[in-house]
């Protein structure tokens, strides 16, 4: 998988950069991160390989715009990606090699306050899928039960929900050990001065 399959799965109606930015944040964010100058890149290499054309159009609010089009290449290029076993063993984790070698300072704040940071991130992120979920469930009762092509989106989406909620619960996991951890070494030092009192 790369963000080339991404931005062709997008390319579904004619689109340009920005708008591929915007959707992006919208909807593959759940799944797959990339800035806007990734994304710019990556059309342009797309062009050069004849998986998409671009023409300029007119724009209100400035410069012509260049828009994207997917052409049948492309579009064979996605459906043959689309219909290989699903990719697994591929996530790429950041926060958790962090996590991984924070052991190395030795200094129980400073995990206390990266596990922290991480939990508002994502309760973050969840209010954000969260709206999502209730503007589509307003639009329709039952989201699963719509088109094929809008069951996959939302189904999508609520595995993005269910991962955001397992990263959660996984920081209040971790965030209970580390406080275990410290009651138990405040009262290891305070048996400690008590022991060093009583023997004076």
């Amino acid at each position: 998988m790369s963000l080339d399959h991404i931005l062709l799965g997008m390319l579904q109606t004619p689109a340009a950069g920005y708008d591929l930015g915007r959707e992006f944040d919208e909807s593959a964010r759940m799944f797959w991160s990339a800035e806007l100058s990734q994304i710019y890149q990556t059309l342009k290499r797309l062009e050069r390989k004849d998986y998409l054309t671009s023409e300029e159009v007119p724009s209100d609010r400035g410069p012509n715009r260049k828009v994207y089009h997917r052409t049948d290449e492309g579009r064979r290029a996605l459906e043959e990606w689309l219909r290989e076993p699903p990719e697994l063993g591929s996530q790429r984790l950041p926060y958790v090699a962090q996590f991984f070698y924070l052991g190395q300072l030795d200094d129980p704040e400073a995990s206390r306050a990266f596990v922290e940071r991480l939990r508002e991130e994502l309760i973050e992120r969840l209010g954000v899928y969260a709206e999502i979920d209730r503007a589509i469930r307003e639009e329709c009762d039952d989201p699963f039960g719509a088109s094929h092509e809008s069951l996959h989106r939302y189904a999508t989406l609520r595995a993005g929900i269910h991962v955001a909620e397992a990263r959660v619960a996984w920081c209040d996991e971790t965030l209970a050990a580390l406080r275990a951890r410290a009651d138990a070494s405040n009262e290891v030092a305070a048996a400690g001065v008590t022991s060093d009192t009583g023997a004076g």
